[in-house]
């Protein structure tokens, strides 16, 4: 008797009703519930209840010594799946990997939560600090440190910064999981995010454009750190281009730790501030044209060499440049400059817009 379409789905229905763990499928990394069933010298089978039977051998066998030790025939424990049959049927299982997988998920779901977690530093390098969470390998990088943490080298040596960085090594300091990517085997840690959430919570009452009191808090050679004599929790940034309207080799040129001084905001994103000095300076160069005239010979003291010049300190305020073009090469004006000596020049052109006054040396 022939069975219409319609009929055989129905017994297929049946069927599947019937034996539900028919359509039960396990794959490749997927972690299943294992059983231990018996251990021989180079195998250890498991029972994996509708999936059949698993085996743990060779390198895996290895791996999972430390996993093995505590387990008997009846314990229950968590696998990975490395193939779904091999020659002779059996599911070939990870017992190390699976701890690593449930790894890897307890700190996807700390993440997710935004969960705080305390973690012991195990050691650093110039980046950042090495810890340990779940087991895993984290990174706490040095642009993750919160602003009492973060290690201020004046020149930026990187011995000197990794020298800051030991300090911490086996204490346990506060963070938030800040990126998770198990494929690349990338843990990346934040303790900034914890302290940048009261800190917003305060600067709520800020806004760019505010003038505020603050102390210099530390010195490096990309700028200054001020913190808010209000709010000493607020600490931000006075990037060195903000510290004053002339060019700038290094801020303790202008600014010292302690110091107190009136700033203003400039920015504020991500609990993060940024400050000028300048904003609240008088701008010499918009009256530049009444101090200096276009062809006129005045005296100036060499300031720097760089590649392409000469700096030219022509007052406190004002400085000129004379192009290295004028000399055929930075050796032959060096033989005809010397840094800290003064001279006399010649105005070729005044730019105020551009904050810029070129010179030649007067023959």
């Amino acid at each position: 008797m022939t069975i219409t379409s319609k009929k055989a789905d129905s017994a297929i229905a049946q069927v599947l009703k019937s034996f539900p763990d028919a359509l039960a499928v396990v794959k490749e990394s997927d972690l299943v519930n294992a059983t231990l069933l018996k251990r021989m010298p180079r195998a250890i089978y498991f029972d994996l209840g509708k999936f059949g039977t698993g085996i743990v051998y060779g390198v895996e066998l290895s791996n999972a010594k430390e996993v093995l030790k505590e387990l008997k025939a009846g314990d229950p424990v968590s696998a990975k799946v490395v193939e779904v049959e091999n020659d002779e049927g059996y599911v070939e299982l990870s017992l190390a990997g699976a701890e690593k997988q449930k790894s890897w998920q307890t700190v996807k779901e700390l993440y997710e939560k935004g969960e705080e977690i305390s973690v012991k530093i195990a050691g650093a390098n110039s980046g950042g600090l090495m810890v340990e969470v779940s087991g895993l390998k984290a990174f706490l990088p040095v642009s993750q440190l919160s602003n009492e943490h973060y290690p201020r080298v004046n020149d930026g040596d990187k011995s000197k910064i990794l020298e800051e960085l030991k300090k911490f090594v086996g204490q346990d300091i506060k963070v938030k999981i800040l990126d998770v990517n198990p494929r690349a085997d990338k843990l990346i840690l934040s303790e900034k995010e914890i302290s940048n959430q009261g800190v917003k919570e305060k600067l709520a009452k800020y806004k760019p454009g505010d003038i505020v009191d603050g102390i210099i808090s530390g010195v490096a050679d990309f700028g200054a750190f001020i913190k808010f004599a209000d709010d000493p929790e607020i600490e931000g940034l006075i990037h060195i281009s903000e510290l004053g309207h002339k060019l700038i080799e290094s801020p303790k040129e202008v600014v010292n730790v302690n110091d107190q001084v009136k700033a203003k905001i400039l920015d504020i994103k991500d609990g993060r501030v940024t400050l000028s000095l300048k904003a609240l300076k008088a701008d010499p160069w918009e009256k530049v044209l009444e101090r200096y005239k276009e062809q006129s010979d005045v005296a100036g003291r060499v300031s720097r060499f760089n590649p392409f010049g000469a700096f030219i300190a022509l007052d406190n305020e004002i400085q000129g440049l004379i192009h290295v073009s004028e000399f055929g090469g930075v050796e032959e004006m060096k033989k005809k400059l010397t840094e800290g000596e003064s001279y006399t020049f010649h105005i070729e052109s005044i730019k105020p817009q551009e904050k810029r006054i070129i010179l030649k040396l007067k023959k």
